[in-house]
């Protein structure tokens, strides 16, 4: 049984330019999923990029490189593009997709996962955060499945699963199949909502350094 991870980290980031290796605490952001990566279950940890750059840095972290093709790294790209181009590259049995741009993501977290899909027998699993009912509104001011007339109060609504987006795990046959990260029998590996900030934005980059 092979299991890989892989980052997909393209040079092009529009909001943080070269967002990707940004300095976070005097390490490149793309460090810290590496580093997950190399201390979990993990045999390979992959990272396919469009840029010489981070292939370096990447490298010098003990990361595989594959060189992601032009057309699956524009702005317009999907995940799922490069995903499958990686899965046409390289064998594996099982593949760990792990975002960059969740620094906080720990080994355990990824090993959790892995220990739920073979225990549990699933084809997929990825990482939530849960959610606490709170009043949310569109952009245009109206309130989304909810009423001011009659405000429901917290305790009385479920609480949420809510993908985090640090990792999504998956078995080669059901990615091929679907063509999507997740799919068939599925579970879930909770993380707490302290760990679960994503690095879109410079505020969000902030954020992460007080919290690292």
């Amino acid at each position: 049984m092979k299991i890989v991870s892989i980052i997909l980290a393209r040079g092009g980031s529009k909001g943080i330019p070269d967002k990707n290796i940004i300095d976070l605490n005097n390490k490149p952001l793309i460090y810290y999923t590496i580093n997950a990566s190399k201390k979990s279950k993990v045999s390979e940890t992959w990272i396919s990029t469009d840029s010489k750059k981070i292939s370096i840095i990447a490298e010098s972290f003990g990361a595989k490189i594959i060189d992601r093709p032009k057309e699956y790294a524009t702005d317009q790209s999907s995940s799922e593009q490069a995903l499958k181009h990686f899965s046409t590259e390289v064998e594996f049995d099982i593949m760990v997709f792990i975002q960059p741009t969740s620094p906080l993501i720990y080994a355990s977290d990824i090993n959790k996962g892995l220990d739920l899909m073979k225990r549990e027998k699933y084809d997929s699993v990825f990482s939530v955060s849960k959610e606490h009912w709170l009043p949310r509104w569109s952009l245009d001011i109206e309130p989304i499945n909810w009423s001011p007339i009659d405000r429901p109060r917290r305790q009385d609504m479920k609480e949420k699963y809510v993908e985090n987006g640090a990792f999504y795990i998956t078995t080669k046959e059901q990615f091929l199949q679907s063509g999507i990260r997740y799919g068939g029998k599925m579970g879930i590996v909770e993380m707490p909502i302290s760990r679960s900030f994503q690095i879109d934005t410079y505020e969000d980059l902030e954020i992460l350094k007080k919290i690292l």
